[in-house]
């Protein structure tokens, strides 16, 4: 077991490490919270024989949020959409239908999977009342991990993620098959913020939220306010933890315990790391371990206010005034019957290190005022502020970046902007070298990585399996949507 020292955490920004190592909050610190709602629960999706078959629809609903009806955007109804669960070697069909009134398209976030055809395309356009069958295979070598499903029809993504339409997609693996993980109590918490007005519709947060980020007041986990969990005293609970929202950062604590980081973006590291705290990233996903090794009782999950941009304009990415400034209790840990003392597991999943690039990138993330009207994604925006990629706004019909396949490259990524922008690469995953210059003090293949103002990150990536074009973006979903993507085409060697 290794715990990162606090000097370790600034050698990698927010939503790298996620630890982020402060004094954990006092029991007796004023917290805003709700009562506690129900267990968590969602609808499954699981593979039968090999296949996992299903029908998905997207479509504006009225749910349950807390005590307050919220008319959203729904997968099959629900928010979140499904939970969907594989296995490597599976073969996946999902029937998809577009109810919205605008066009959208899926994005198999995080999965290694063909980037064309009726893989993750995010090229394709669904229009209102039309279908589409995403047809694919799930890799035999594929990695268990935290995998999620959201719109990606660009002008579009944040709008529709911010109205809820994301899903958990769950790869069973190796991780899984580990005896203390396996014994472990498992839960999906799917961290996600909403804006409502009084009439229960997504609000407007305005024109700065719109380029700053859209954030909203409403925090929920996976559909409700303050759901309940539960631990036995002696035993271990595996949190599985998703942000699903457009732009905040989370910043979580738990009372009076320590959280074991065992896996990221990726999929699982190769030893468990104490955290006191965890940040994700939009995006970002990770999984811990608690133990149940405290007084029997409830402890609070806290999410601490927090700004990537270290006081960047306007507040940095958080918008405005849709974000408490006080910490907030998002779950409630409930300590329930006793079991026999379960320890941690010693070791994991290797992650083994990625050969010397054959080729070093740079890429330069920063913004400016798009004026009289800027070319966003084929169309016009009037004025307003356009995001840029070594000072281009995205272009579908441009390739930005071109590479070949079986290579290994190295990508330098500087942030000469006043806001935060995690960075997301489809299709292949990613190794984080450096950030500013000082070695990631642990090894994790990630597929989002945080990019603070003035911060340069080297990530190292391979390039396996498919070819074809695909994209890479800032996670802060307005940012893409105004002009913050490159096309990445991957050659054939």
């Amino acid at each position: 077991m290794r715990s990162i020292k606090r000097r370790d955490f600034f050698r990698l920004s927010a939503g790298t490490t996620a630890a982020m190592l402060l004094s954990q909050c006092s029991r007796s610190q004023p917290i805003s919270s709700t009562p506690v709602s129900a267990p968590i629960q969602f609808q499954t999706y699981r593979s039968e024989g090999g296949l996992l078959s299903l029908d998905l629809e997207a479509k504006a609903q009225s749910v349950q949020l807390g005590s307050r009806t919220a008319n959203l955007l729904t997968y099959n109804g629900k928010v979140p959409g499904p939970l969907l669960e594989a296995k490597p070697s599976d073969k996946v069909q999902i029937r998809f239908t577009n109810q919205l009134n605008q066009p959208t398209n899926i994005h198999y976030h995080g999965l290694h999977i063909p980037p064309t055809g009726s893989g993750d395309n995010v090229f394709l356009e669904i229009s209102p009342g039309e279908s589409h069958t995403y047809e694919y295979q799930i890799p035999n070598n594929h990695p268990g991990g935290t995998f999620w499903y959201h719109p990606h029809k660009h002008g579009l993504v944040a709008e529709q993620l911010f109205g809820g339409l994301a899903g958990l997609f769950i790869v069973r693996g190796e991780l899984d098959e580990i005896p203390e993980i396996k014994a472990a109590q498992e839960e999906f918490l799917v961290l996600k913020d909403f804006a409502l007005d009084d009439n229960g519709n997504i609000s407007d947060t305005g024109h700065m939220a719109a380029m700053t980020g859209r954030a909203g007041g409403l925090l929920t986990v996976s559909g409700q306010i303050n759901p309940a969990m539960t631990i036995s005293k002696g035993g271990l609970l595996r949190l599985r933890l998703l942000n699903a929202s457009p732009s905040r950062f989370f910043r979580l604590s738990l009372e009076e315990h320590s959280m074991h980081l065992i896996a990221t973006d990726g999929g699982a590291i190769s030893s468990p790391v104490e955290l006191s705290e965890v940040v994700l990233a939009p995006g970002e996903r990770m999984e811990v371990l608690v133990q149940g090794n405290q007084k029997p009782g409830d402890y609070r999950l806290i999410n601490q206010p927090f700004n990537p941009a270290q006081g960047g304009m306007m507040g940095g990415m958080m918008g405005g005034s849709q974000n408490s400034d006080s910490a907030e209790t998002v779950a409630t840990l409930t300590y329930d019957g006793e079991s026999n003392e379960m320890s941690l597991p010693s070791q994991l999943i290797a992650v083994d290190p990625l050969p010397e690039p054959q080729t070093t990138r740079q890429f330069t993330l920063n913004h400016g005022m798009g004026g009289g009207g800027e070319m966003m994604g084929g169309g016009m925006m009037g004025g307003g502020m356009v995001f840029m990629i070594n000072g281009k706004s995205f272009d579908p019909s441009r390739i930005d970046t071109q590479v070949t396949l079986d290579t290994v490259e190295d990508w330098e990524i500087t942030n000469t902007g006043s806001m935060a922008h995690p960075f997301h690469v489809h299709t292949n995953k990613f190794q984080i070298i450096s950030q500013n210059g000082q070695p990631a003090p642990y090894a994790a293949w990630k597929d989002v990585v945080s990019v603070s103002p003035g911060e340069t990150v080297r990530i190292r990536m391979p390039f396996r399996d498919y070819t074809g074009k695909t994209v890479y973006h800032c996670h802060v979903l307005d940012h893409e949507d105004r002009g913050m993507m490159g096309t990445l085409e991957i050659q054939p060697a």
